[in-house]
């Protein structure tokens, strides 16, 4: 009987330990469609009914120039498709952050300009 205890024991402690090695379930990858801005070491992916900080990493950087070339100002967004790791935001700033772990594809903007709110200086 204490042979049995201890294999089930020690059965339960490999397979335990063995799932800490993949993934947590609570870091799955998501598809995440949006348009994308990188300025001044800061970068954001804005939805339909989302936005959030984009963590600074290699593949943000390679997505900032994909994107740099089809931007016609400098602070136009463009069009994105890319999967990554949504994860609460441990700094200042955003509540969760984007980890962009692949570059799914990166659209031509939209054919119109953005409206530009200009104000007058009245002192």
């Amino acid at each position: 009987m204490k042979h049995l205890l201890l294999l089930f024991i020690v059965s339960f402690i490999s397979f335990s330990c063995a799932n800490k090695n993949g993934k947590d379930s609570s870091q799955n990858t998501v598809q995440i469609e949006g348009e994308f801005i990188y300025v001044a070491d800061a970068a954001v992916i804005k939805g339909n009914d989302f936005i959030y900080g984009v963590e600074l990493n290699a593949t943000m950087h390679e997505l900032a120039e994909k994107v740099a070339p089809l931007q016609r100002e400098a602070y136009d967004m463009v069009p994105v498709v890319v999967k990554g790791i949504i994860k609460p935001n441990p700094e200042e700033g955003w509540e969760e952050i984007l980890e962009i772990k692949e570059i799914v594809e990166v659209k031509q903007p939209t054919s119109l300009l953005p409206t530009k709110v200009q104000s007058k200086d009245t002192l």
